[in-house]
């Protein structure tokens, strides 16, 4: 299997092949020996766009910042949407519940509102009881309860007995507070010299701290013993890449028309002359307002990959272009969770992506919510407005979220790029679970192939941005294991990086209107 990070390679008819790494424009196999895009200057873009704010800005060592502001779905909120509002706005994840866990589509509804309430919750726990709180998570499985980590369970218990829903809150008791054990993250990220919330992470359900191996630190490295048993609270090491384990809506691979948006389909050529499949995920903005795509970074970034990227749509014909590999400043890395590459527009793209220059009315930044079969209470494909994000330090094990991906595998006969898809997956939206964030980024019990890298990772009722796909179980065809995890590099990780990398000077953050016209705004 092919995972970021590591280099072992599958070779099938002269291609190489991506079994784990959710799709890419480098390990997919091709339907062909296609000439490589000849790339040599980076394109000059302008524009402008409206952006969430707070996240385009360089940020501090992990280890030397105080805690995040969370901007969880409701943030700032204190009932959030009603179970009939959600019901009506989240059908398909209404149904991933209720199927999952077979439970009424009211029961289904009223968790999904237990879910919105879940982050502002968490903040007002964290600041009112910073030695008390120990963190929390929905345990679906049990009832679909919010339970709630405590270190003195009467104090917290009482405090949340007049919240809505309270019957279905749990206050449960744990060695350490959330607060207690960021701090002894931090410590230990500084002990070993790595990032604290990037490589020494809090796992909130075992209320332990985990230090992730690969990459930035050798599971092997000499100081990580000593490092753990001196934590002052539960630790353990694992590896980072687990082995195994509105209607304008358009088909993924078929969607050429204006406005870019999250879930569609890029082509990739390589450097020996194939050409490997990925999927759009986010719109950003830099200062200026100058437009970006987002997308996996093991998409450009490889062995395979040497020359300066540029992305297609239908790169077999009709050969729209789309972005390329920004060079100056490098916008680009392939190391989970910083996977990731955000590209601008090849020299005159925008003009074929953008709203229309007399456009009026609403002009949202979207994701692509694309029906499919599997999914079963999609009956309407449409766009979702992005409408913020949701930080990394946020997100819940327990929730339920969206992702969509453009992978697939051409039937006889079809002029079209094979990701590597395999028969009969079929490229679209589908909704799941996570199951954490001790990887670093988002784990979740999605089906995703290759050829779904970079797509987005979303909530369906109010549009929050979570992540891009980067890599995963294997799987190949359509989706038949109800347990499949994938794995989500973080939008706000990734956007702190990359501003701190350039220390602040592009300004980048998560796009929530356009992308618009060079020179023009709405």
């Amino acid at each position: 299997m092919i995972i970021v990070g590591l280099a072992i390679a599958s070779t099938i008819a002269g291609g190489s092949v991506a079994l784990a790494v959710r799709g890419d424009g480098d390990r997919g196999p091709s339907t062909g020996t296609v000439a490589a895009a000849q790339a040599t200057d980076p394109a000059s873009t302008d524009g402008s766009a409206h952006a969430v704010t707070g996240s385009g800005t360089p940020s501090a060592p992990a280890s030397d910042r105080p805690a995040p502001v969370r901007t969880g779905p409701t943030s700032g909120k204190t009932g959030g949407r009603s179970a009939a509002d959600l019901a009506e706005v989240a059908p398909a994840s209404i149904a991933y519940l209720a199927g999952r866990y077979r439970i009424s589509s009211a029961e289904a509804a009223r968790r999904l509102a237990l879910q919105e309430r879940s982050a502002p919750l968490a903040d007002r726990l964290a600041d009112r009881f910073p030695a008390e709180y120990g963190g929390m998570w929905l345990d679906q499985a049990g009832g679909g309860l919010l339970t709630i980590g405590a270190t003195r369970p009467e104090v917290v218990r009482a405090a949340v007995a007049t919240e809505p829903d309270a019957a279905h809150l749990r206050v449960v008791p744990v060695r350490h507070s959330l607060a207690g054990l960021t701090s002894a993250a931090a410590r230990l990220a500084r002990a070993l010299d790595v990032t604290a919330g990037t490589d020494v992470v809090v796992d909130q359900r075992a209320n332990e701290v985990v230090v992730l191996t690969g990459g930035g630190l050798d599971a092997q490295d000499a100081r990580l013993a000593d490092a753990l048993a001196a934590a002052g609270v539960p630790a353990r090491a694992q590896a980072r890449v687990a082995q195994g384990t509105i209607e304008k809506a358009c088909d993924p691979r078929y969607c050429a028309q204006a406005p870019m948006r999250g879930g569609i389909r890029l082509d990739v050529p390589r450097d020996n002359g194939t050409v490997g499949g990925c999927t759009t995920g986010f719109n950003v903005v830099g200062k200026g307002g100058v437009p970006y795509v987002l997308t996996a970074g093991h998409c450009v970034v490889s062995p395979t990959h040497q020359h300066v990227d540029r992305t297609w749509h239908q790169y077999l014909g009709p050969k729209v272009r789309v972005g390329i590999e920004s060079t100056a400043p490098v916008l680009a890395e392939n190391a989970y969770p910083a996977d990731y590459a955000i590209m601008p527009y090849q020299n005159g793209a925008i003009d074929d992506w953008a709203y229309p220059r007399r456009k009026t009315g609403s002009t949202p930044s979207l994701v692509n919510y694309w029906c499919v079969k599997d999914n079963p209470r999609c009956t309407s494909s449409r766009d979702v407005a992005v409408t913020g994000l949701v930080r990394v330090t946020d997100v819940k094990a327990g929730w339920v979220v969206c992702a969509t991906g453009s992978a697939y595998t051409p039937k006889p006969g079809e002029v079209y790029v094979d990701s590597g898809a395999g028969a009969g997956y079929l490229p679209g939206t589908r909704c799941g679970e996570v199951l954490g964030t001790a990887s670093g980024g988002i784990d979740v019990r999605i089906c995703a192939r290759p050829g779904d890298s970079g797509g987005p990772l979303f909530t369906e009722a109010d549009g929050k941005a979570l992540g891009i796909l980067s890599y995963g179980d294997d799987g190949s065809g359509p989706c038949t294991n109800p347990n499949e995890q994938n794995h989500y590099a973080p939008v706000s990780t990734i956007l702190d990086r990359v501003n701190a990398r350039t220390g602040g000077t592009l300004g980048l953050q998560l796009a929530t209107q356009g992308p618009f016209p060079l020179n023009t705004r709405p």
